[in-house]
């Protein structure tokens, strides 16, 4: 079904948006931007957008009518409300043509999103972006042949024709780690796992992307619950292995990082780089006890570390919005992204070299249709979180 959005909500979100509207940054590709045709110069990408305005100079071509799929009820809706009201900000604090604008409600189920897509799809929509939940991606992408470009909010294998994926995963924080540390030719890590899904994922991407650089992880240590063993031995022993140890990566939560952080620096290992994974986020916030993490690296969104150009700061931005607060910050900055998403998508298909600053990082799309973010990085200084210098590469 269709949803019908109270008056308030829209009249608050945009008058966040309207507060930071300004331009979002483009990349141009290699070439001179002259974005005139009718559809992607990609085989990825075969629709036919010759109702739609010429892009402007920037790349910014939006659809004419953009169907929205979020599981506006059933048991994902709670992750879906900051999604949909990051999205709704960028709309909103778009100055330029926008598109008429429709949510449908997936109800969290891959029917209920393939029951959606198909409406949105027999109302005239042009673009759709959603769905969100992994299972309902999953079966969009199979029960459906997109006829036009559909920008995914999760990943479900390789995006069929006309499709792109988009999604915040932690194998992406495990790959975007193992390049941080290999630009500063530190091959050799230690490794120090929850043993959570997400960690696991993240090790994975991790321990591949670094083989690939020529790499190798060290050990693998499993820290267990928010009071792990004192491990300073086990991680000396690595130290002491021929070849020693370059680096440390943590796919850790906060409290159990605090408690691991001074064995870490017991080891000798404190001089060395250290990086985590965003799960470092998850249990801290009081500076007292997070200057234990000072000097860590992990990735964050650009948003509410240094801010972005089309958004007013997360700290306003939260006052007025509940979706914006907390550990929701981090999906309201999702929404934003699968906004501009949606108005460059065009523009990112055309060129590998084409790239958005968005409000989670720096957006690229490879030849098969996703999105890849090299996220902006921070760490902890007196215990507070600061945008980490010279972390490029």
């Amino acid at each position: 079904m269709r949803h019908s959005w109270k008056q308030g909500l829209a009249a608050t979100i945009a008058s966040v948006a309207l507060a930071g509207c300004a331009a979002v940054q483009v990349s141009a590709p290699a070439a001179p931007v002259e974005v005139v045709q009718d559809a992607p110069r990609s085989s990825h990408w075969q629709y036919d957008a010759s109702g739609r305005p010429a892009a402007e100079r920037d790349g910014y071509r939006p659809p004419n009518k953009l169907a929205v799929l979020l599981p506006l009820t059933g048991s994902l809706a709670t992750a879906s409300a900051p999604v949909r009201d990051g999205l709704l900000a960028g709309y909103y604090g778009e100055r330029r043509r926008r598109p008429d604008l429709e949510f449908y409600d997936t109800a969290g189920t891959a029917q209920g999103a393939v029951a959606a897509y198909q409406r949105a799809i027999a109302e005239g929509a042009d673009q759709v972006v959603g769905p969100l939940g992994r299972d309902e991606v999953d079966a969009v992408f199979v029960q459906t042949a997109p006829t036009v470009p559909l920008l995914a909010l999760n990943r479900a294998g390789t995006p069929p024709l006309n499709a792109a994926s988009y999604a915040l995963a932690p194998e992406d924080e495990g790959r975007g780690a193992a390049d941080f540390l290999a630009a500063r030719k530190a091959l050799r890590v230690l490794v120090l796992s929850s043993g959570d899904d997400s960690a696991r994922r993240s090790i994975d991407a991790f321990t591949t992307r670094l083989q690939a650089h020529g790499g190798s992880v060290v050990q693998l240590l499993a820290v267990v619950g928010d009071g792990p063993a004192d491990m300073t031995a086990l991680m000396q022993g690595a130290l002491q292995r021929e070849g020693g140890v370059d680096a440390v990566f943590m796919a850790l939560r906060g409290p159990q990082a605090r408690l691991v952080a001074p064995q870490v620096a017991a080891a000798g290992l404190a001089t060395r780089p250290r990086v985590a994974t965003s799960q470092i986020m998850s249990g801290t916030g009081k500076a007292g006890e997070d200057a234990a993490l000072d000097g860590i690296a992990f990735p964050s969104d650009a948003w509410s570390v240094t801010g972005v150009p089309g958004l007013p700061p997360a700290d306003s931005v939260a006052s007025s919005l509940p979706t914006a607060r907390g550990p929701a910050a981090r999906l309201f900055a999702f929404g934003y992204d699968a906004w501009l998403l949606t108005a460059y998508l065009e523009h990112l298909a055309m060129s590998p070299e084409a790239s958005v600053g968005s409000a989670s990082g720096t957006l690229r799309m490879d030849g098969d249709g996703n999105v890849l973010r090299s996220p902006a990085w921070s760490t902890f200084s007196g215990g507070n979180v600061v945008p980490l210098a010279g972390a490029g590469g």
